[in-house]
């Protein structure tokens, strides 16, 4: 038998002056959405020849892509999640700050704004989602380390060597799920498509890019999903499936589609 790691007790607030009080998680979203606006400016620019978005509406784009995540990702969990709760509550929708976002549900959002977004500029759909994707495993890396400081989403009981007891979830180890999701949807996909944008005419392909992220999103979480604890709510689906499992096999489908489609066609 193993030891079990200690839980870093990190406090969930930052900082806090009287009622005001900056969360991690707060801070994980700012810092995603300024970060990726960065990346997104330096690939518009690497990207220019290709028909891409130029730099200055990259820079129209992020509040666009603000409102996309944050409303996208609250009312994906409502609808996802917990629909009966919410629909008993309805108030408590607005309270973002209490926790429960879904990213299906921000990919959603953003997407929505990026079709609204591309019509209204004149701007070429599947270049701006290829920038797009490209710096979202910004955010999904930043996100799973709010979670793990805030103890949640975290794994299913385990004796592995790295298992740890979350506050909350019982005495058992478990595993730290949140860290796997990091690692995978953050540091390995954004290493990923950077290798394609680096060593590869992918920015003129359209819609390359974009196929990668959502089927590699997919990939990594289905795998993800056999260590996280499914929430509580929902419990287990057929064959012992998650929602999240559930949630990203139409990423998957639609993910590759468009890697065929870019693969068939002629670079711009």
């Amino acid at each position: 038998m193993f030891l079990t790691l200690t839980f870093p007790a990190i406090d969930p607030v930052l900082v806090q002056i009287g009622p005001f009080a900056i969360r991690w998680y707060a801070l994980a979203y700012i810092v995603g959405l300024i970060g990726g606006w960065r990346y997104c400016l330096y690939l518009a620019g690497r990207a220019a020849a290709a028909g891409a978005p130029t730099r200055e509406q990259i820079d129209d784009f992020l509040m666009w892509a603000t409102l996309g995540v944050i409303l996208g990702g609250r009312l994906g969990y409502v609808l996802f999640y917990q629909p009966g709760y919410f629909l008993a509550n309805p108030g408590q929708i607005a309270m973002v700050w209490r926790g429960g976002m879904s990213f299906h549900g921000g990919l959603v959002g953003v997407a929505l704004a990026m079709v609204l977004f591309a019509r209204r500029r004149g701007v070429r759909l599947l270049a701006l989602a290829d920038i797009v994707a490209c710096a979202a495993p910004i955010g999904l890396f930043l996100g799973r380390l709010a979670n793990f400081i805030n103890a949640e989403l975290y794994g299913r009981p385990s004796d592995v060597p790295w298992a740890m007891a979350f506050p909350g979830a019982g005495p058992e180890p478990r595993h730290p799920s949140q860290l796997y999701e990091a690692g995978l949807e953050g540091v390995v996909l954004f290493a990923l498509l950077f290798a394609l944008t680096r060593a590869t005419p992918a920015l003129a392909r359209p819609g390359l890019l974009t196929g990668v992220f959502l089927a590699g999103y997919a990939l990594s979480r289905v795998f993800v999903e056999l260590f996280r604890a499914p929430d509580a709510q929902i419990g287990y689906l057929v064959a012992g499936t998650t929602m999240g499992q559930w949630l990203s096999l139409p990423l998957l489908a639609f993910g590759l589609a468009l890697v065929a489609r870019a693969a068939r066609a002629a670079p711009r």
